[in-house]
C-alpha cells in the first residue's frame, strides 16, 4: 500500500494577540498561495506574518509596527448586529448577514436591480433570474451573502486554499483555510471563505466589517 505523502492539514491563520496574522501553510508550494490584487503570486513560503494593524511599511507582511503604535486586536463588536436575514423569492431565497459585509460591492454593482442600495427591502430576489442572482452571490468574498434554491442552501464553493490581498481592503480567504481564533463566525456565514481585516480598524476583528472603506485605508 502506497501512503499519501501530501499533508492532511489545511492551511491555518492565527491572529496573534495584538499582533499580525500568523499564516501556516503545510500545502506550500502547491496550494495555499498568497496573491496580490492583480492575481500575481506573492512568495511567502510555508509561514508568513501578515500585517493586520494597517501600518506596516512592508505590507502585506508584518514589520513589527503594531508594537510601536500600540495596536489592539480586541474585538469590539456589537453582537446585536449579528443577524442573518432571509429575503424569500419565488425561486430563490437570498440570505444576508450585514455584520460581515466587506464592501466589495460585487452585489449592487453587478445586479443593482436585485441589490438596491437605496431600496427597502434592499434585496429583491425576484428582480433577476435565480441563476443570475446566484452567480453574483458567489462573488461575495466575505460570506455575508448566500442563497437557497429548491430547499438547498449554497454558501460554500469548491476552491483550492488561497489568500488574496485585496486593493485597499481585506485579506480574501478561500478554500476552507482555518481561522484559529476564539471569536465565532457570524450567524449562517460560510466557513469556506471569509475576509480578514488588514486596516486595523474593524470592530469585528479578526474579520473585516467594511471599516477600511469608511477610513479610506491607504495601503
Amino acid at each position: 500500500m502506497v501512503e499519501d505523502d501530501k499533508p492532511s492539514r489545511k492551511p491555518k491563520v492565527t491572529p496573534l494577540p495584538d499582533g499580525p496574522l500568523q499564516y501556516e501553510n503545510p500545502l506550500c508550494p502547491d496550494q495555499g498561495k498568497i496573491f496580490d490584487s492583480e492575481g500575481a503570486e506573492i512568495t511567502s513560503g510555508p509561514e508568513a506574518a501578515l500585517c493586520r494593524c494597517g501600518a506596516s511599511k512592508n505590507k502585506p507582511f508584518c514589520d513589527g509596527t503594531h508594537a510601536k503604535i500600540g495596536f489592539s486586536g480586541k474585538r469590539e463588536f456589537d453582537v446585536s448586529k449579528d443577524k442573518r436575514r432571509d429575503y424569500v423569492g419565488e425561486k430563490i431565497t437570498v440570505h444576508d448577514n450585514r455584520c460581515v459585509c466587506s464592501h466589495a460591492a460585487f452585489c449592487y454593482t453587478g445586479s443593482p436591480e436585485v441589490f438596491r442600495v437605496e431600496g427597502r427591502p434592499w434585496i429583491d430576489p425576484d428582480a433577476a433570474s435565480p441563476e443570475e442572482t446566484a452567480a453574483i452571490i458567489e462573488k461575495c468574498p466575505s460570506g455575508a451573502l448566500s442563497y437557497t434554491i429548491d430547499g438547498v442552501e449554497h454558501k460554500d464553493l469548491d476552491r483550492k486554499p488561497a489568500i488574496t490581498v485585496s486593493k485597499g481592503g481585506p485579506y480574501c480567504v478561500v478554500g476552507g483555510i482555518e481561522v484559529d481564533c476564539d471569536e465565532p463566525r457570524a450567524q449562517g456565514v460560510s466557513k469556506e471563505h471569509c475576509t480578514l481585516c488588514r486596516c486595523g480598524a474593524s470592530k469585528n476583528k479578526p474579520f473585516c466589517d467594511g471599516t477600511h472603506y469608511d477610513i479610506d485605508f491607504d495601503e
